[in-house]
């Protein structure tokens, strides 16, 4: 399948997990192709979390260095908790802070197995609760 169009049918879905768990959400325009901020924002109860959005099936995801300064550069000017969402095949999706991924001589990075040792997927951030302030309490405290 094409690159883009699964990347884009990837963020349709967690676009409306969102929706359907009553959150007001927006797909940035040319997403994946020339953005200058994350592909996903959703909004509830006054908390707004921004959402850079990867479907790969690696055992390493990657952000290039420029584009990795602008979602940094986003999360500084906007204060919004901004996850790299990285949706994995029979195991869904998994939700990683910036300052989780390494930098490395090309990129940023990190491996699928951290990711998974971190373990911050759907259920243990809360996004079907009602409260997203209890869910993202920590990421609230950092940038207080």
């Amino acid at each position: 399948m094409h690159t883009y169009v699964k990347g884009a049918r990837s963020e349709r879905e967690l676009l409306n997990r969102f929706y359907s768990s009553g959150y007001s959400v927006l797909r940035s325009a040319g997403s994946g192709v020339n953005s200058l901020g994350p592909d996903i924002i959703a909004i509830k109860d006054g908390v707004c979390l921004a959402f850079e959005c990867k479907a790969w099936e690696r055992s390493r995801l990657s952000i290039d260095y420029d584009g990795f300064e602008k979602l940094r550069k986003w999360k500084d000017n906007t204060k919004f908790p901004t996850y790299v969402a990285w949706r994995m095949n029979n195991r869904g999706w998994y939700f990683i802070e910036l300052e989780e991924m390494k930098k490395g001589e090309k990129d940023y990075s990190i491996t699928k197995k951290k990711t998974l040792e971190i373990g911050r997927d759907w259920e243990r951030l809360g996004f079907g609760k009602p409260k997203m302030e209890v869910a993202v309490e920590s990421s609230m405290q950092k940038i207080a």
